[in-house]
């Protein structure tokens, strides 16, 4: 792998948000991160919440140069974003490769755009499941170590110099000596071959989406605890409070976060009203909440 090549495909990317925006208050209204170009007319993939709702796009190359942009798609269910460069970046494209063929143990570079590093030669500990608080879920995530410390849409690429997968997070794991161990979950880059034609022609994917409560989880001793809900989101028109404990969905218990999740996305699409026994001051509550669309809460991109 030639990396100065492949380092060339790397962008920072720069997003402003309106103060009003469904989440400004949790993002931010001031993002900052980094792309990879996958085509060579300026497509770039990223991370979504850095663009999520954005009314302005900077892409800037190694140089300095800036690029202004503006927002193609943003897929809830990857987490993958796509971003088109409105002049010309004359930066090559990266190749995707196979995240699927990588393990734990392999070589990896993660590369960012920006600030100092550029890149941290790291190596995939592990592919497990994973489960966010925000009613995120994939399959298997790849979590690589050492971290890179600007981990936002920075691009993780194989030692065939193809790329593998794009960063979300910092995470931390017990080592085995018991101290804590920074890592970056990245998303899989095979996700997005399957739903990419869709986000180009549509600006998401061509199906009914999820259902989604405005709920953020965590787990605490074996149960789902409500740490927040989202104002005006299904939930709180519902009645959940911080604090409730999720304990089943129609009558199923609910195990861990990814048996919630699992069980809340197989009531129906977004819309559909969805029975939730919830434990509060250790009485059992059932709760209906009419489910939403995510998407519909969000600031639609500017077209330019």
């Amino acid at each position: 792998m030639q990396l100065d090549h492949v380092l060339q495909s790397i962008v920072a990317v720069h997003s402003t948000i309106p103060a009003d925006g469904f989440t400004a208050s949790i993002l931010g209204t001031e993002r900052a991160g980094s792309g990879v170009v996958i085509r060579d007319n300026g497509l770039v993939l990223t991370i979504g919440y850095l663009i999520t709702e954005a009314e302005n796009v900077w892409l800037a190359r190694a140089d300095g140069r800036l690029t202004p942009a503006h927002v193609v798609a943003y897929d809830q269910e990857t987490g993958f974003g796509l971003v088109q460069a409105l002049g010309r970046l004359d930066l090559p494209a990266i190749d995707l490769g196979r995240s699927k063929e990588a393990k734990p143990g392999d070589p990896v570079i993660v590369a960012g755009g920006g600030d100092q590093p550029r890149f941290v030669r790291a190596e995939i500990v592990a592919k497990q499941e994973f489960a966010g608080y925000w009613e995120y879920m994939l399959d298997e995530a790849i979590f690589t170590a050492p971290a890179h410390p600007l981990w936002g849409g920075t691009g993780m690429i194989g030692a065939d110099g193809k790329l593998l997968g794009v960063g979300s997070l910092l995470v931390q794991q017990a080592t085995s000596q018991g101290s804590p161990q920074d890592l970056n979950m990245v998303v899989p880059i095979d996700l997005l071959p399957p739903i990419l034609d869709d986000l180009l022609n549509f600006g998401q994917i061509n199906k009914p989406a999820r259902p989604w409560l405005g709920v953020y989880s965590v787990e605490n001793e074996g149960k789902i605890v409500v740490a927040n809900v989202a104002e005006q989101g299904p939930a709180a028109d519902a009645g959940m409070r911080q604090g409730d404990v999720v304990a089943s969905i129609r009558d199923q218990d609910v195990g861990n976060l990814a048996d919630f999740y699992r069980k809340l996305w197989s009531c129906g699409p977004a819309g559909t009203e969805i029975p939730i026994e919830i434990v509060r001051d250790n009485r059992s509550l059932w709760l209906r909440v009419k489910s939403a669309d995510r998407s519909g809460f969000l600031k639609k991109p500017r077209v330019h």
